[in-house]
Formats: C-alpha cells, sequence, structure tokens
C-alpha cells in the first residue's frame, strides 16, 4: 500500500514538480514583460523558482491588434515568439527549454505546428507532448506552454 502511495506521489508531481520542490526553500518569483500579450486570466505569463522557469500556454495572439492570428502556422509562430519574450524577461531563452507542453484543437493541424516550431527548436530540440483537446480559450487553434531553466 505504502508503494502505491508513494508512485501515486511521484506520478501526480511529475518531474517538473519534484524539480521544483527541491528548491523549496526559494519563493516564487512572477515573471511579466509586455513583450508578449498580457495574461487573459487570473495567472502569471511565468514562474521562475529555484533554477526552473514555468512559462504558461502561450495563444496565437496578435501583440498590435490582441486578436488571435487566422492560421495554425500563424499562431504557432506568434505563441512561441511570445514564449522567447517571457524567457528572455526571466533569465532564460528558447535553448533552455526542457519541455514543452502543445495543445492543439485539431490533430489534423500537427504537421503545419510542427513545421513552425522546428524553426524556433532547431538543435536539440526540448522534450515535448502534444494532444488535442476540447476546445482551447478565444477560439485559438494552438496553445503552447513550457518548463525551462535559468541561464
Amino acid at each position: 500500500m505504502e508503494t502505491i502511495l508513494t508512485l501515486g506521489i511521484t506520478a501526480g508531481f511529475g518531474i517538473a514538480g519534484a524539480l521544483a520542490l527541491a528548491h523549496s526553500s526559494t519563493p516564487k518569483q512572477v515573471v511579466r514583460t509586455d513583450e508578449a500579450p498580457l495574461p487573459i486570466g487570473p495567472y502569471s505569463q511565468a514562474i521562475k523558482h529555484g533554477n526552473l522557469v514555468f512559462v504558461s500556454g502561450q495563444l496565437g495572439i496578435n501583440k498590435e491588434t490582441k486578436k488571435l492570428e487566422a492560421t495554425v502556422r500563424e499562431q504557432t509562430a506568434a505563441a512561441l515568439t511570445h514564449m522567447k519574450a517571457i524567457l528572455e524577461a526571466s533569465g532564460s531563452g528558447m535553448d533552455c527549454v526542457l519541455k514543452t507542453t502543445v495543445f492543439l484543437a485539431d490533430i489534423n493541424d500537427f504537421p503545419a505546428m510542427n513545421e513552425v516550431y522546428g524553426t524556433f527548436f532547431v538543435r536539440e530540440p526540448p522534450a515535448r507532448s502534444t494532444v488535442q483537446i476540447a476546445r482551447l480559450p478565444l477560439g485559438g487553434l494552438v496553445e503552447i506552454e513550457a518548463v525551462a531553466h535559468l541561464k
């Protein structure tokens, strides 16, 4: 029974959670930059904790018009551009990304998203999960979140 409980706790926290807990004496620090759209709800663009940065899911919003870009390619490029700005504001960068999670409204958009994604992570791309979900905020086609380490 104890083994099952331990496995459940480990699975629940995951690797990122376990790494963050290792630095629990360090207070979390909110990251905010005007170089990316502000959150559309009660959450931070990113949180720094210890040597890690947790970037909230980024939608493909045009920074000037505040509206979603039209295609999944454009939305992917915008989301990753926002992620880059947030990472740089936190003292990290795209080369420090350890893991991303990509949420697609339609898994058939995977090839188009993947093509653009590959231009942002040319060498040594991070670990990644890609899943289709029922709906994204604002009717988005793609949302991307990340965990990175500081430089």
